[in-house]
């Protein structure tokens, strides 16, 4: 038996005799299965993998098509035998095939063999060619799906590239350049590839065409993204004039995982994964701070400079997802700045403050640090629209955006960010700040309970993200709507809550493996929260939902839904004051219904004074994500409580 997604899904015996596998929806069950490696899915993921709003028996139909694909799959097993191919497993199914029988499986397998072992160069080519179109091809367009088509497209092309690395650097590789041609014209912004085409056209006795290839590559880099090409094809051009290109049996610089490279190329590359979510996204971040550091025991401040500004990669969220890892960023770029000192180049002082606004996010700062974060991004933006550079400005705008915490209620003025980030990246083409530009926009259409225009804004960005390769937008994007379906759900004729739980889960599942855990952790707890508050229902006990940095405000609504309501008063007057950042109107929301719950003046005046200025938006729709409804609702029953009336 062998199983094949690369392409459309398909099964094949072992006489190449195709499985009829049964309809599209056995078809994406199977797929699912084949894209956790070997793990247990669990029915709910399966359930809300397949279906955006899951039927009422959703599950009764996902147990049908698993007991048709273990018809098909192992036709000749006996009645009571257990399954051995699509097995049962916990809460959920798991397929058990060798690695070798799938062929996505056998690529990955191939290609990470390629990266340490040269010799495995043909086996690469086999893998590649057994490509038949994109990964999961027949399979509909949902978010897991889109995930993982992203993912085994970019290792496609480090395939792609790796193969003819390897066979140029063997002395082959002359038969490359129709190959390589197409490549780069397909991915014109795969700074390496560019390099490998020069070196195939010289390998071929195109000398002229080899360095015509290295200045389009310069050309293009310089006028559609400002910058200058990377050591390596600067290297090849001067190795080209010279005479003598990179020798025949000497493997140049891979950028695959286990080598070293410089800062430069590093701080390029994880730039460009950063964009790409799940683990790109971890090791982006950790390799940015590598790059930073490499550069910094160079003693070169200016590229110092420039590797800690080049990582402009836009920002949404007020919480970092690895506060150490941003606190180390913002020390190396205040120490730069000093030592560059007041006269040092303004392009780069305004990157070096632009980048220490967006990674002192507001959520984890003192008092002294938001107010360094808030200067700095005020320098950053001056300095940026005295130099008149509109990208540098997009990236200064970002700081000013994540500084723009300091109170609940600036929903409006995020609007405003949001609107000139959107505004100079439509006009100046810089396509992933026309992402943050919608999303900015989407969470403040959010917060002031404008849901047309947020779902404009929802719809966009998607669009967008189609193009600029930005597979996490559909993964907020989806949060939304479940925002959207939990807000209708109070509405008569409106969704259920059920309906709107289920559409958090979903969002839930989607967003777990995006490697965001700054925005991830306690989020679906406080969404379910929201939903019952919605419903006047009392807070979601369970034990198992992990509320992270959430817990002290939910804390005392928790007790009081256990009818422990002594320990809700001492929670409730343990209770600090909520992080400057996108949960602030919900987490005063929560202290604001636990002391009217529990009759507390005091903690009832102060979540009132907080509130009064967030009185025309809806507590935790800020982040676009989540609601508990309009912030007027908790702050009217406070001001009752601290009058004492009721």
């Amino acid at each position: 038996m062998r199983i094949d997604v690369l392409g459309a899904v398909r099964a094949l015996r072992d006489d190449g005799s195709p499985v009829d596998l049964g309809g599209p929806r056995h078809r994406e069950v199977l797929a699912r299965l084949v894209a956790a490696e070997g793990r247990m899915v669990t029915t709910d993921t399966l359930v809300d993998d397949l279906w955006n709003d899951p039927p009422a028996r959703a599950l009764g139909a996902l147990r049908t098509f698993v007991a048709a694909l273990r018809r098909a799959l192992e036709p000749d097993r006996p009645p009571r035998e257990p399954p051995r191919v699509l097995v049962t497993e916990g809460p959920g199914y798991a397929l058990r095939l060798p690695r070798e029988d799938v062929d996505v499986h056998r690529f990955q397998d191939t290609l990470a063999r390629a990266r340490r072992d040269p010799e495995a160069v043909t086996d690469l080519g086999a893998a590649l060619a057994a490509w038949r179109g994109p990964a999961y091809a027949d399979v509909p367009a949902s978010a897991w799906a889109r995930r993982e088509r992203t993912r085994l497209e970019e290792l496609r092309l480090e395939g792609v590239e790796l193969r003819a690395r390897i066979l140029l650097d063997s002395g082959e590789g002359a038969d490359l350049v129709a190959a390589l041609g197409a490549h780069v014209a397909e991915h014109p912004w795969r700074e390496p590839a560019w390099g490998l085409l020069a070196r195939a056209l010289h390998r071929a006795g195109r000398q002229a065409d080899a360095l015509a290839t290295l200045r389009r590559a310069r050309a293009m880099l310089v006028d559609q993204l400002g910058l200058d090409p990377g050591a390596d094809l600067q290297r090849l051009e001067t190795d080209l004039l010279s005479g003598s290109a990179p020798p025949e049996g000497v493997r140049t610089a891979w950028t695959g995982p286990g080598v070293r490279l410089g800062p430069r190329t590093t701080v390029e590359l994880a730039r460009t994964l950063a964009l790409a979510g799940g683990d790109a996204l971890v090791h982006s971040r950790r390799d940015r701070l590598a790059a930073v550091q490499a550069a910094e025991r160079t003693g070169d401040l200016s590229l110092t400079a420039r590797i800690i500004g080049a990582y402009d990669v836009p920002a949404l969220w007020s919480r970092a997802d690895d506060p150490e890892q941003s606190r180390a960023v913002v020390a190396a770029a205040e120490r730069t700045l000093t030592a560059l000192g007041p006269d040092g180049p303004a392009d780069l002082s305004a990157r070096l403050l632009a980048t220490i606004a967006v990674e002192s996010r507001s959520a984890d700062l003192s008092g002294t640090e938001l107010e360094r974060a808030r200067q700095a991004a005020r320098r950053a933006e001056a300095l940026a629209r005295d130099l008149a550079d509109p990208a540098l400005l997009a990236f200064a705008l970002n700081g000013v955006f994540l500084q723009s915490f300091t109170r609940p209620g600036l929903a409006a003025v995020r609007d405003v960010i949001g609107a000139e980030i959107l505004d100079l990246a439509t006009r100046h083409g810089l396509p992933n700040f026309a992402v943050l530009g919608r999303l900015v926009r989407l969470q403040s259409a959010s917060a002031l309970g404008d849901l047309d225009a947020a779902t404009s804004h929802a719809e966009a960005a998607e669009q967008l993200a189609a193009t600029a390769e930005a597979p996490l937008v559909p993964v907020l994007t989806r949060w939304f709507r479940a925002r959207a379906t939990a807000a209708r759900s109070t509405e008569p004729g409106g969704p259920t809550a059920a309906t709107a739980a289920a559409h958090y889960r979903a969002a839930e599942d989607a967003l777990r493996t995006a490697g965001m855990p700054g925005l991830h952790r306690g989020l679906f707890p406080l969404a379910l929260l929201g939903l019952r508050l919605l419903h006047d229902r009392p807070a979601p006990t369970d034990p198992r939902l992990d509320w992270g940095p959430y817990r002290p405000w939910a804390r005392p609504l928790l007790l009081l839904a256990q009818d422990r309501a002594e320990e809700a008063r001492t929670a409730l007057a343990a209770v600090p004051e909520p992080p400057r950042d996108h949960m602030q109107e919900a987490l005063w929301c929560l202290t604001a219904r636990a002391a009217v719950r529990l009759g507390e003046r005091g903690a009832a005046a102060r979540a009132a004074a907080a509130l009064r200025d967030a009185r025309a938006e809806h507590a935790g729709a800020a982040s676009g994500m989540l609601t508990l409804g309009p912030v007027a609702r908790y702050l009217v029953e406070a001001e009752a409580c601290a009058a004492g009336a009721g």
